[in-house]
């Protein structure tokens, strides 16, 4: 499956939408029966095309938030104010209604705990990710991935949110996961505050003596100040993959 999920030739399929729920005052979840769908690796992405009565047609990538063992397809969708695709999906989609996607995409940014088990010596490594904002979404899906395999790679997760009501599915997240707020800390918190620096990397993260394999996915211009903190920490290059979105959105 996992060589069939990067090769195959894509083509356009049609997606039923089985629910749409907010998981916080910005993002929705929507969960899609495809039933054509080839499988995919955790952190894997798709398109998503919407075509007006005109023939205009309006195009958006989203990761995959669930792992390849769930049927239905999850994705995390933040409404973007003045955009052409996201409104619509959070707001105008509705049970059965159908949209087109295409995918999976993307060999990049993908880990297998399953293939993990084969015991290789990169097998090994740990795995740290760190998630800005939306851009937990390959991540929900590799979490959800580990436990569902019983994977024994030692596995982190460092994820920024502005407030508590901005943490994306907390029904996945568990103790391997740290979550700083940025904005608002409620009264009791016992997360993390603030804006992931390079301290905060040092205490809830794998460090470079570990040689862990490191995924970063957020806003650019928090995948960018993330990923230059790491190799000033000592992490080598190799050791980081990186998915970014946007241009100016400011980093949570």
């Amino acid at each position: 499956m996992a060589r069939r999920a990067v090769q195959r030739r894509l083509t356009w399929l049609r997606a039923r939408l089985l629910e749409n729920r907010p998981e916080s005052s910005r993002v929705h979840r929507l969960v899609f029966d495809v039933p054509d769908w080839p499988g995919h690796l955790p952190g894997q992405h798709l398109v998503v095309r919407l075509t007006a009565e005109d023939g205009y047609t309006a195009m958006r990538s989203y990761s995959v938030a669930s792992p390849p063992e769930t049927p239905e397809l999850h994705l995390l969708v933040e409404r973007l104010e003045g955009g052409e695709v996201s409104p619509y999906l959070v707001d105008e989609l509705t049970g059965d209604d159908e949209i087109e996607l295409r995918g999976p995409i993307g060999g990049y940014f993908v880990w297998s705990s399953a293939a993990d088990r084969l015991g290789t010596e990169q097998a090994r490594r740990p795995v740290q990710l760190v998630a800005g904002g939306s851009g937990v979404a390959p991540f929900v899906a590799m979490l959800d991935h580990h436990r569902q395999v019983d994977g024994a790679t030692r596995v982190r997760l460092l994820y920024s949110a502005r407030t508590e009501d901005d943490v994306l599915a907390r029904d996945v997240l568990g103790p391997e996961t740290t979550v700083t707020l940025t904005r608002q800390s409620p009264a009791g918190w016992a997360g993390e505050s603030g804006r992931v620096d390079a301290d905060m990397l040092r205490r809830c993260t794998f460090g470079p003596e570990e040689d862990p394999r490191i995924f970063v996915c957020g806003a650019t211009a928090f995948a960018e100040a993330v990923s230059s903190t790491l190799l000033d920490l000592g992490h080598p290059p190799s050791s980081i993959r990186i998915e970014r979105y946007g241009s100016s959105e400011e980093p949570p």
